[in-house]
């Protein structure tokens, strides 16, 4: 297993890696919405939040030599699933068919109090 570390997605906060890879897979951990120059949570509702996110992800995936289109399954957080509307029409822009595996799931409180975390597995497309 390797780890995998970039500048451009928020530090770990806690005792485990942005992303791991083993063989042509990638893990990453969940990813919140904390820009990751200042530090700061960035967006006040659940778009901007989701958009924020995403972009944490591609930093990881792309460290690890993927990006979102290797992609083959996303686990997301909400902290209210009544956003999960406004979610999915963020979340559809970052994606094409197939769409990966996903499980969303409503959550009492998120770290840092986001109203988001997602975390992937990805699988690098062999040369």
């Amino acid at each position: 297993m390797t780890e995998i570390s970039t500048s451009k997605a928020p530090a770990a906060i806690g005792p485990y890696s942005q992303g791991v890879s083993f063989s042509d897979i990638i893990i990453t951990s969940g990813q919140i919405p904390i820009n990751p120059a200042t530090g700061e949570i960035m967006g006040n509702d659940i778009v901007e939040q989701t958009k924020r996110v995403f972009e944490n992800i591609k930093a990881v995936l792309n460290e690890g030599g993927a990006d979102l289109s290797d992609v083959v399954k996303t686990t997301v957080f909400l902290k209210d699933l009544n956003d999960f509307g406004k979610f999915n029409e963020v979340y559809a822009t970052y994606f094409q068919k197939p769409y990966p595996a996903r499980s969303c799931v409503e959550v009492s409180r998120l770290p840092k109090d986001v109203l988001v975390e997602i975390e992937v597995m990805a699988v690098k497309k062999r040369a």
